[in-house]
Protein backbone atom coordinates (compact mmCIF):
# COMPACT_ATOMS: atom_id res chain seq x y z
CA UNK A 1 0.00 0.00 0.00
CA UNK A 2 1.21 3.49 -0.84
CA UNK A 3 2.31 5.41 2.27
CA UNK A 4 2.56 9.13 2.87
CA UNK A 5 6.34 8.84 3.23
CA UNK A 6 6.63 7.11 -0.14
CA UNK A 7 4.46 9.75 -1.79
CA UNK A 8 6.67 12.53 -0.42
CA UNK A 9 9.89 10.72 -1.33
CA UNK A 10 9.01 9.80 -4.89
CA UNK A 11 6.36 12.38 -5.90
CA UNK A 12 7.87 15.87 -5.80
CA UNK A 13 5.20 18.51 -6.24
CA UNK A 14 5.96 21.78 -8.03
CA UNK A 15 8.29 23.87 -5.86
CA UNK A 16 9.22 21.12 -3.40
CA UNK A 17 12.56 20.44 -5.10
CA UNK A 18 13.38 24.07 -5.96
CA UNK A 19 16.88 25.32 -5.21
CA UNK A 20 18.54 28.62 -6.09
CA UNK A 21 17.84 29.49 -9.75
CA UNK A 22 16.14 26.14 -10.36
CA UNK A 23 12.40 25.59 -10.08
CA UNK A 24 13.30 21.88 -9.90
CA UNK A 25 16.67 20.42 -8.94
CA UNK A 26 16.95 16.63 -8.72
CA UNK A 27 20.45 15.24 -8.60
CA UNK A 28 21.58 11.69 -7.91
CA UNK A 29 22.11 12.54 -4.25
CA UNK A 30 18.59 13.95 -3.89
CA UNK A 31 17.09 10.95 -5.68
CA UNK A 32 19.18 8.40 -3.80
CA UNK A 33 20.69 6.78 -6.87
CA UNK A 34 23.83 6.95 -9.03
CA UNK A 35 23.37 8.86 -12.28
CA UNK A 36 20.14 10.53 -13.45
CA UNK A 37 19.42 14.21 -12.82
CA UNK A 38 17.05 16.93 -13.93
CA UNK A 39 16.90 20.68 -13.38
CA UNK A 40 14.36 23.21 -14.59
CA UNK A 41 15.87 26.65 -15.06
CA UNK A 42 13.69 29.77 -15.20
CA UNK A 43 15.30 32.86 -16.75
CA UNK A 44 13.82 36.33 -16.83
CA UNK A 45 14.29 38.45 -19.99
CA UNK A 46 17.99 39.13 -20.31
CA UNK A 47 18.81 36.43 -17.78
CA UNK A 48 22.11 34.55 -17.83
CA UNK A 49 22.98 31.32 -16.02
CA UNK A 50 26.33 29.57 -15.60
CA UNK A 51 26.23 25.77 -15.62
CA UNK A 52 29.21 23.87 -14.21
CA UNK A 53 28.69 20.44 -15.71
CA UNK A 54 30.93 18.53 -13.26
CA UNK A 55 30.81 14.76 -13.71
CA UNK A 56 27.60 14.88 -15.78
CA UNK A 57 26.66 15.34 -19.41
CA UNK A 58 23.65 17.62 -19.98
CA UNK A 59 21.04 18.38 -22.62
CA UNK A 60 19.55 21.87 -22.52
CA UNK A 61 15.97 21.56 -23.75
CA UNK A 62 13.70 24.62 -24.04
CA UNK A 63 10.30 24.11 -22.41
CA UNK A 64 9.22 27.64 -23.34
CA UNK A 65 11.23 30.38 -25.00
CA UNK A 66 14.64 30.27 -26.62
CA UNK A 67 18.22 30.80 -25.48
CA UNK A 68 21.87 31.01 -26.45
CA UNK A 69 24.18 28.29 -25.16
CA UNK A 70 27.94 28.82 -25.03
CA UNK A 71 29.91 25.66 -24.33
CA UNK A 72 33.37 24.27 -25.15
CA UNK A 73 34.08 27.08 -27.62
CA UNK A 74 30.76 26.60 -29.44
CA UNK A 75 27.74 28.90 -29.61
CA UNK A 76 24.29 27.40 -30.16
CA UNK A 77 21.22 29.53 -30.81
CA UNK A 78 18.17 27.58 -29.61
CA UNK A 79 14.97 28.86 -31.21
CA UNK A 80 12.92 26.94 -28.67
CA UNK A 81 9.12 27.02 -28.70
CA UNK A 82 6.10 28.72 -27.18
CA UNK A 83 5.44 25.77 -24.86
CA UNK A 84 5.76 21.99 -24.75
CA UNK A 85 2.34 21.51 -26.36
CA UNK A 86 3.05 23.60 -29.45
CA UNK A 87 6.16 22.17 -31.14
CA UNK A 88 9.18 19.95 -31.13
CA UNK A 89 12.20 21.99 -30.07
CA UNK A 90 15.88 22.16 -30.89
CA UNK A 91 18.35 21.51 -28.06
CA UNK A 92 22.03 21.57 -27.09
CA UNK A 93 24.28 18.87 -25.67
CA UNK A 94 27.11 19.93 -23.33
CA UNK A 95 29.76 17.52 -22.03
CA UNK A 96 31.11 16.87 -18.55
CA UNK A 97 33.95 18.88 -16.98
CA UNK A 98 33.22 22.24 -18.60
CA UNK A 99 31.54 25.52 -17.72
CA UNK A 100 28.63 26.49 -20.00
CA UNK A 101 26.53 29.66 -20.20
CA UNK A 102 22.79 29.86 -20.91
CA UNK A 103 21.38 33.28 -21.83
CA UNK A 104 17.84 34.23 -22.87
CA UNK A 105 16.92 37.63 -24.29
CA UNK A 106 13.17 37.12 -23.98
CA UNK A 107 13.29 34.79 -20.98
CA UNK A 108 11.98 31.25 -20.71
CA UNK A 109 12.02 27.89 -18.98
CA UNK A 110 14.63 25.29 -19.79
CA UNK A 111 14.99 21.65 -18.79
CA UNK A 112 18.53 20.51 -18.04
CA UNK A 113 18.52 16.73 -18.35
CA UNK A 114 21.70 15.18 -17.02
CA UNK A 115 23.52 11.97 -16.20
CA UNK A 116 26.81 11.22 -14.50
CA UNK A 117 29.04 9.76 -17.18
CA UNK A 118 32.58 8.75 -18.07
CA UNK A 119 33.23 9.93 -21.65
CA UNK A 120 33.56 13.64 -22.53
CA UNK A 121 31.76 13.92 -25.89
CA UNK A 122 31.73 17.01 -28.14
CA UNK A 123 29.28 19.84 -27.51
CA UNK A 124 26.60 19.65 -30.20
CA UNK A 125 23.40 21.23 -31.51
CA UNK A 126 20.26 19.15 -32.04
CA UNK A 127 18.02 20.65 -34.78
CA UNK A 128 14.28 20.31 -34.29
CA UNK A 129 13.66 18.93 -37.82
CA UNK A 130 15.96 15.99 -37.04
CA UNK A 131 14.06 14.88 -33.92
CA UNK A 132 12.30 11.58 -34.70
CA UNK A 133 8.59 11.82 -33.84
CA UNK A 134 6.98 8.46 -33.08
CA UNK A 135 3.33 7.56 -32.67
CA UNK A 136 3.19 4.77 -30.10
CA UNK A 137 0.25 2.58 -29.11
CA UNK A 138 -3.25 2.68 -30.60
CA UNK A 139 -6.77 3.79 -29.74
CA UNK A 140 -7.03 5.20 -26.21
CA UNK A 141 -3.42 4.13 -25.58
CA UNK A 142 -2.08 6.37 -28.37
CA UNK A 143 0.63 8.89 -27.57
CA UNK A 144 3.34 10.89 -29.31
CA UNK A 145 7.00 10.39 -28.44
CA UNK A 146 9.62 12.99 -29.39
CA UNK A 147 12.80 10.89 -29.40
CA UNK A 148 15.28 13.76 -29.20
CA UNK A 149 17.83 11.79 -27.14
CA UNK A 150 16.63 8.21 -27.30
CA UNK A 151 19.31 5.53 -27.12
CA UNK A 152 19.30 5.03 -30.90
CA UNK A 153 18.76 8.62 -32.10
CA UNK A 154 21.36 10.92 -30.45
CA UNK A 155 24.78 10.02 -29.10
CA UNK A 156 25.33 10.45 -25.37
CA UNK A 157 27.52 8.51 -22.97
CA UNK A 158 24.81 7.57 -20.44
CA UNK A 159 21.86 9.92 -20.81
CA UNK A 160 18.58 8.83 -22.42
CA UNK A 161 15.76 11.39 -22.67
CA UNK A 162 12.47 11.66 -24.58
CA UNK A 163 9.26 13.70 -24.47
CA UNK A 164 5.80 12.12 -24.44
CA UNK A 165 2.51 13.85 -25.23
CA UNK A 166 -0.74 12.07 -24.37
CA UNK A 167 -4.01 13.47 -25.75
CA UNK A 168 -6.81 14.18 -23.28
CA UNK A 169 -8.49 11.02 -21.97
CA UNK A 170 -5.73 8.66 -23.15
CA UNK A 171 -3.41 6.40 -21.16
CA UNK A 172 0.33 6.24 -21.84
CA UNK A 173 3.27 4.42 -20.24
CA UNK A 174 0.87 1.55 -20.75
CA UNK A 175 1.00 -1.40 -20.41
CA UNK A 176 2.96 -0.89 -17.17
CA UNK A 177 6.61 -1.75 -17.68
CA UNK A 178 9.86 -1.81 -15.76
CA UNK A 179 13.62 -1.60 -16.24
CA UNK A 180 15.13 -2.40 -12.85
CA UNK A 181 16.94 -5.69 -13.56
CA UNK A 182 19.60 -6.67 -16.05
CA UNK A 183 18.47 -9.34 -18.51
CA UNK A 184 20.62 -9.28 -21.67
CA UNK A 185 18.56 -8.38 -24.71
CA UNK A 186 15.27 -7.93 -22.82
CA UNK A 187 15.67 -5.55 -19.87
CA UNK A 188 18.20 -2.89 -18.85
CA UNK A 189 18.67 -1.16 -15.50
CA UNK A 190 17.70 2.52 -15.70
CA UNK A 191 16.93 5.15 -13.07
CA UNK A 192 14.13 7.36 -14.35
CA UNK A 193 12.62 10.78 -13.69
CA UNK A 194 9.22 11.81 -15.03
CA UNK A 195 8.69 15.59 -15.24
CA UNK A 196 5.08 16.62 -15.94
CA UNK A 197 3.18 19.51 -17.48
CA UNK A 198 -0.60 19.50 -17.99
CA UNK A 199 -2.28 21.71 -20.57
CA UNK A 200 -4.27 24.67 -19.19
CA UNK A 201 -3.66 23.82 -15.56
CA UNK A 202 -5.24 20.39 -15.49
CA UNK A 203 -4.40 17.33 -13.41
CA UNK A 204 -3.16 13.91 -14.48
CA UNK A 205 -2.36 10.65 -12.73
CA UNK A 206 0.71 8.43 -12.66
CA UNK A 207 1.15 5.01 -11.08
CA UNK A 208 4.25 3.15 -9.94
CA UNK A 209 3.65 -0.32 -8.47
CA UNK A 210 6.15 -2.66 -6.79
CA UNK A 211 8.08 -5.17 -8.88
CA UNK A 212 9.62 -6.70 -5.76
CA UNK A 213 8.76 -6.91 -2.05
CA UNK A 214 9.14 -3.47 -0.52
CA UNK A 215 9.53 -1.83 -3.93
CA UNK A 216 8.36 1.62 -5.03
CA UNK A 217 4.60 2.08 -4.64
CA UNK A 218 3.16 5.48 -5.64
CA UNK A 219 -0.11 6.83 -7.01
CA UNK A 220 0.50 10.47 -7.90
CA UNK A 221 -1.95 13.19 -8.90
CA UNK A 222 0.35 15.30 -11.06
CA UNK A 223 0.23 18.93 -12.18
CA UNK A 224 2.58 21.20 -14.11
CA UNK A 225 6.00 21.25 -12.47
CA UNK A 226 5.64 17.94 -10.64
CA UNK A 227 8.17 15.12 -10.89
CA UNK A 228 8.03 11.43 -10.03
CA UNK A 229 11.18 9.42 -9.25
CA UNK A 230 11.32 5.80 -10.36
CA UNK A 231 14.26 3.86 -8.92
CA UNK A 232 12.43 0.57 -9.53
CA UNK A 233 8.95 -0.83 -10.12
CA UNK A 234 6.30 -1.16 -12.78
CA UNK A 235 5.47 2.32 -14.02
CA UNK A 236 2.28 3.26 -15.77
CA UNK A 237 -0.28 4.19 -16.65
CA UNK A 238 0.12 7.93 -17.03
CA UNK A 239 -3.43 9.22 -17.46
CA UNK A 240 -4.35 12.46 -19.25
CA UNK A 241 -7.54 14.21 -18.12
CA UNK A 242 -10.32 14.66 -20.70
CA UNK A 243 -9.75 17.78 -22.77
CA UNK A 244 -6.18 18.37 -21.55
CA UNK A 245 -2.96 17.08 -23.08
CA UNK A 246 -0.51 15.50 -20.63
CA UNK A 247 3.21 16.11 -21.25
CA UNK A 248 6.09 14.40 -19.59
CA UNK A 249 9.84 14.45 -20.01
CA UNK A 250 11.59 11.15 -19.27
CA UNK A 251 15.21 11.32 -18.10
CA UNK A 252 17.07 8.01 -17.67
CA UNK A 253 20.55 6.61 -17.10
CA UNK A 254 21.96 3.35 -15.85
CA UNK A 255 25.10 1.37 -15.03
CA UNK A 256 25.09 -1.01 -18.00
CA UNK A 257 27.96 -1.16 -20.47
CA UNK A 258 25.48 -0.50 -23.30
CA UNK A 259 23.35 2.63 -23.44
CA UNK A 260 20.01 0.97 -24.20
CA UNK A 261 16.31 1.21 -23.30
CA UNK A 262 15.02 -2.30 -22.78
CA UNK A 263 11.77 -2.84 -20.90
CA UNK A 264 9.66 -5.70 -19.58
CA UNK A 265 5.87 -5.41 -19.64
CA UNK A 266 3.84 -6.32 -16.56
CA UNK A 267 2.69 -9.92 -17.15
CA UNK A 268 -0.89 -9.12 -16.16
CA UNK A 269 -1.16 -6.34 -18.73
CA UNK A 270 1.06 -7.24 -21.67
CA UNK A 271 -2.01 -8.43 -23.60
CA UNK A 272 -2.87 -4.76 -24.18
CA UNK A 273 0.00 -4.45 -26.62
CA UNK A 274 -1.44 -7.33 -28.64
CA UNK A 275 -4.63 -5.34 -29.31
CA UNK A 276 -2.87 -2.46 -31.04
CA UNK A 277 -2.36 -3.98 -34.51
CA UNK A 278 -6.14 -4.01 -35.06
CA UNK A 279 -6.71 -0.41 -33.97
CA UNK A 280 -5.90 2.92 -35.60
CA UNK A 281 -3.88 5.56 -33.79
CA UNK A 282 -5.79 8.40 -32.15
CA UNK A 283 -6.70 10.77 -35.04
CA UNK A 284 -5.60 13.76 -32.93
CA UNK A 285 -1.99 12.61 -33.36
CA UNK A 286 0.51 13.84 -34.15
CA UNK A 287 -0.20 16.92 -32.05
CA UNK A 288 2.73 18.54 -33.79
CA UNK A 289 5.87 17.56 -35.62
CA UNK A 290 9.31 19.07 -36.21
CA UNK A 291 7.81 21.35 -38.84
CA UNK A 292 5.88 23.13 -36.05
CA UNK A 293 9.10 24.33 -34.38
CA UNK A 294 9.58 28.07 -34.54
Amino acid sequence: MTTSDEQQKYHLRAGEAARGPYALDIGPERAGWERSGLRVLELRPGGVHTLVTGESEWIILPLSGGCTVRAAGEIFELLGREDVFSAVTDFAYVPRDITAQIASGAGGRFALAGAKCERPLPARYGPAPEVPVELRGAGACSRQVNNFAAADTFDCDRLIAVEVLTPGGNWSSYPPHKHDEHHPGTESVLEEIYYFEVEDGGLGYHRVSPSRPGGTDVLAEVATGDAVLIPDGWHGPSIAPPGRTLYYLNVMAGPGEQREWLIRDHPDHRWIRDTWPGQPADPRLPLHGPEAAR
